[in-house]
């Protein structure tokens, strides 16, 4: 148990900024994504401009299409840090 890390923020990114960013990363339009995960495109925008809100279901269904783990979409901006003594 000694070797955990504590997590800090390093940004002010939003969920729906980081879906967005990873999005045109990869060079997919909201519509590709939407065809990919089945997901609505007005829902996708909704997500990136941060009027609805992401979900865990939601989270796993993008984070299978763009290829990260869930929590790089739900929890943007984190580092992990060790803690002293560790």
């Amino acid at each position: 148990m000694g070797n955990h890390r504590k997590a800090k923020k390093r940004a002010a990114v939003s969920v729906g900024e980081s879906v967005r960013t990873i999005r045109e990363l990869q060079k997919l339009s909201q519509n590709e994504l939407a065809r990919r995960t089945g997901i609505p495109q007005p829902t996708i925008s909704a997500i990136e401009n941060g009027r609805i809100r992401l979900g865990v279901e939601r989270a796993k269904v993008l984070a299978r299409a763009l290829t990260c783990h869930p929590a790089v979409l739900v929890f943007p901006g984190w580092e992990v840090e060790l803690q002293a003594g560790a």
